[in-house]
């Protein structure tokens, strides 16, 4: 009789975890599924071929190998985003201003690098001075959203969408005005930080070193959220607040802290869209990026490694909008209109976890 009550605990986590994971893979692939029907069908309206669509898709992700890379560049600023949507969601917040900190972050690498260049400080003190900055602002700035959760109630996913139009409105004030580039007449930009000061290539690749960036920070925040007592402490806060707080867990300094490290994602984020794709500041750096980062952490379910494949898939979407404009004859908003489909599904999918019979009938009999 022991030795049965000893071992029954451990198999009923063991099942409990498989079919956890099991459904963490099926619903969302089976949302996927469900969201490329219904695609199907908005492009047989319009009287354009799903096959052709899904298969320009993968041609123009994956097809080549210029396709590739352009997939992997776009992917880098969506595996950023989309941890500063996951890290957040673990303590419980739903957090939608990675937007802003990915603009006020790329902006403010820009403004700093502004008198570094013109003084002639050495590249390798102004490129990590740039990157630290971005992800301070960015850090800061979003930090200030979890500080209003916490100690005056307010809601965060209104307060960091809001947070959100102030940074963009910010970027514009000084790129219009006080650090405008004279020479950018036709979009207002900042002084350009010269290509000696862009982030280069991964040696026989044209995929910038943002994507590297974002897979240590993936592999790096998985350790600290599922091997770290800081990460413990705020799943347990994410689980139940109150009961955390009975604990006697620092909660408003975990959401803070939580919230921090959203924001130095997204700012980080933005030193890359500077630093190796546009070397200035201005209005290219509102991308959509932080709002898809959403979207890339739903459909990974908040987990940091997964986040890395899923943001390849999105990137992929986005690579190949170019070709199907060319070859259907379709704006490159129509991949928008997949991306919010996938939303709404991915939405809606989120009440059947939990609801999926696998292995109940052998829980039973392991209790039995």
């Amino acid at each position: 009789m022991t030795a049965v009550t000893t071992d029954t605990p451990v198999r009923l986590t063991d099942s409990t975890k498989l079919r956890a994971w099991a459904e963490a893979v099926a619903i969302p692939l089976g949302a996927l599924v469900v969201s490329a029907l219904i695609f199907s069908i908005f492009l047989i309206f319009l009287g354009k071929s799903p096959v052709d669509y899904f298969q320009l898709l993968w041609k123009g992700g994956f097809g080549t190998s210029f396709s590739i890379q352009n997939t992997l560049q776009r992917a880098a600023p969506l595996i950023l985003c989309g941890l500063a949507f996951a890290i957040p969601a673990q303590i419980g917040l739903t957090m939608i201003g990675a937007e802003g900190a990915l603009v006020l972050g790329g902006f403010s690498a820009a403004a700093i690098a502004i008198p570094l260049v013109a003084g002639g400080v050495p590249v390798v003190l102004t490129m990590p001075i740039m990157a630290i900055c971005a992800m301070v602002v960015g850090g800061a700035w979003i930090a200030i959203v979890g500080w209003l959760r916490h100690a005056r109630g307010v809601n965060e996913t209104i307060s960091s969408l809001l947070m959100t139009y102030i940074a963009i409105a910010i970027m514009n004030f000084f790129v219009e005005g006080a650090l405008r580039d004279p020479g950018s007449a036709n979009k207002p930009s900042t002084m350009p930080i010269g290509k000696d000061y862009m982030v280069g290539y991964i040696p026989g690749t044209d995929i910038h070193w943002g994507l590297v960036a974002g897979i240590v920070l993936a592999i790096a925040l998985q350790i600290l959220m599922t091997r770290t007592t800081f990460g413990f402490a705020a799943r347990v806060t994410g689980g139940n607040a109150r009961a955390a707080l009975a604990q006697g867990l620092p909660v408003g300094r975990l959401i803070v802290a939580c919230t921090a490290i959203a924001g130095a994602c997204a700012g980080l984020a933005g030193y890359y869209e500077v630093a190796a794709i546009h070397g200035q500041a201005n209005a290219s750096l509102v991308a959509g990026y932080g709002f898809t980062g959403i979207l890339v952490s739903f459909l990974a379910r908040h987990n940091p490694i997964m986040i890395l494949p899923v943001a390849v898939m999105f990137g992929a979407i986005e690579a190949s909008g170019g070709l199907i404009q060319r070859r259907m004859d379709m704006p490159d908003a129509t991949a928008l209109v997949l991306q919010g489909i996938i939303f709404v599904v991915l939405l809606t999918s989120e009440t059947l976890y939990g609801r999926f019979a696998i292995f109940q009938q052998k829980a039973g009999a392991e209790r039995t």
